[in-house]
């Protein structure tokens, strides 16, 4: 099985044209997501034919679950199909099938190859339903909803861009939060019935934000797209910034720019790392 290895601000990903392939794909993105006795990568990504779009994007995590939708691997999979030649014809815009619905992608050139790649992220949904989460009721959005895990008393709002994020604003640098003890604790809490991703953000200026990630089902991540523009939404919903906004992340810079009312729109840099045979 033929495979290219690409990352999005640092997240990196295996991706494989997997038109008609058959292979039990939960499994293997467990044994190639493997950092040591795998390729090593933060998720699976497969290529796939579609109705209605120009390809299917499936996103596999390190443990085997499925993800919604991913914003760094989608950008990863815009370079994959047009710079290897998988669409019939060249096009300014890709739409891309994920499990949270149909995206617009649009790739930005340099040199001769996709250094950087827009996307249309949708509407952020604030409702907890939409997540889930576990509330007695549904108001129209959650900011700050207490909840008090190992020892820190988090204020969590919530945001779904597709799949569900968990934001904890601090005053203090990101670094200095333990996101590794906490975020799986936050990710497996009652409060998420299917689970959620953790962000921990600081509003730095009107125009930067630092964001750190615990991402569901793959742990610790130098970048998350949907992150991002989960905490950015929130952000400018609350008026704590302005758009765009830059949120800086551990694996580089994605700019987020929202109206507040229509779809997020993402833009960052996507990179090819290596060509590889994964051997069965």
């Amino acid at each position: 099985m033929q495979f290219v290895k690409m990352h999005g601000a640092g997240n990196d990903f295996v991706m494989v044209d997997a038109r008609g392939l058959q292979r039990p794909w939960p499994e293997l993105a467990v044994q190639v997501c493997d950092r040591h006795f795998g390729v090593g990568a933060d998720g699976l990504i497969l290529v796939l034919p579609a109705e209605g779009a120009d390809f299917r994007m499936r996103i596999f995590n390190p443990d085997g679950s499925e993800a919604e939708m991913c914003g760094n691997g989608i950008r990863c999979f815009a370079k994959f199909v047009v710079e290897d030649r998988l669409l019939s014809q060249a096009q300014e815009t890709l739409r891309v099938e994920t499990l949270a619905g149909v995206l617009s992608v649009r790739p930005a050139w340099v040199q001769g190859r996709i250094a950087a790649v827009q996307v249309s992220m949708g509407q952020p949904r604030f409702q907890p339903e939409d997540l889930p989460v576990a509330l007695p009721s549904s108001p129209a959005y959650v900011w700050d909803h207490p909840l008090a895990v190992d020892g820190h008393a988090l204020k969590l709002s919530f945001a779904s861009m597709g799949n569900p994020h968990a934001v904890h604003f601090l005053e203090t640098p990101v670094a200095d939060f333990p996101l590794e003890r906490i975020g799986p604790q936050v990710e497996t809490h009652p409060l998420f019935p299917r689970r959620v991703n953790f962000e921990i953000a600081r509003v730095v200026d009107r125009g930067h934000m630092d964001v750190r990630v615990w991402e569901r089902g793959a742990g610790l991540t130098l970048a998350c797209g949907t992150g991002a523009c989960a905490v950015a939404a929130i952000a400018i919903a609350r008026g704590l910034v302005d758009t765009p906004v830059e949120v800086r992340l551990p694996g580089g810079v994605l700019t987020i720019a929202w109206d507040g009312q229509g779809e997020v729109f993402m833009t960052g840099p996507v990179a090819e790392i290596f060509r590889g045979v994964w051997h069965e």
